[in-house]
Parts: structure tokens; sequence; C-alpha cells
């Protein structure tokens, strides 16, 4: 079965050129925690969504993999 990728961390700080280990620094969480996020390994709490998308000034959703695909009318 294929990995669901759940979160766009990744995605986000690319766009904003930011690596891992400066997201994890501002979260003063471990390199290796913000990396399995990045790479959708494990996911982090609600809370900690809250406080990347504060981090990376970016609102919550934009984090997150949208569930549903609008269709174009």
């Amino acid at each position: 079965m294929p990995k669901v990728r759940i979160n766009r961390i990744k995605l986000v700080l690319t766009e904003q050129g930011k690596t891992n280990r400066e997201l994890a620094r501002e979260l003063s969480k471990a390199e290796s925690t913000v990396s399995r996020w990045c790479t959708n390994d494990a996911q982090p709490s609600l809370e900690m969504l809250h406080e990347i998308a504060t981090k990376l000034n970016v609102d919550i959703r934009e984090l997150l993999t949208p569930t549903i695909k609008h269709l174009e009318k």
C-alpha cells in the first residue's frame, strides 16, 4: 500500500526556502522528528500543527493535503 501524504509541511518549507533543521530549531524539536513529519512517516498533533503554521506564517489548512478535489465548473 502506498504511503498516504497527509501533510504538506515539506512543500511549504521548500516554498519558503527553509529547511527541516530551521523548523526544528524554531519549534525546539529534534531534527529527526521534523524529518519524519516532512516524509509523512509520522504526523504532528493538531496543537503542533497549529504551532508549525504559526512559525511558517501560513493558514493551518496549507499544511494539510486536501481530502476533496474540487471540480471545475
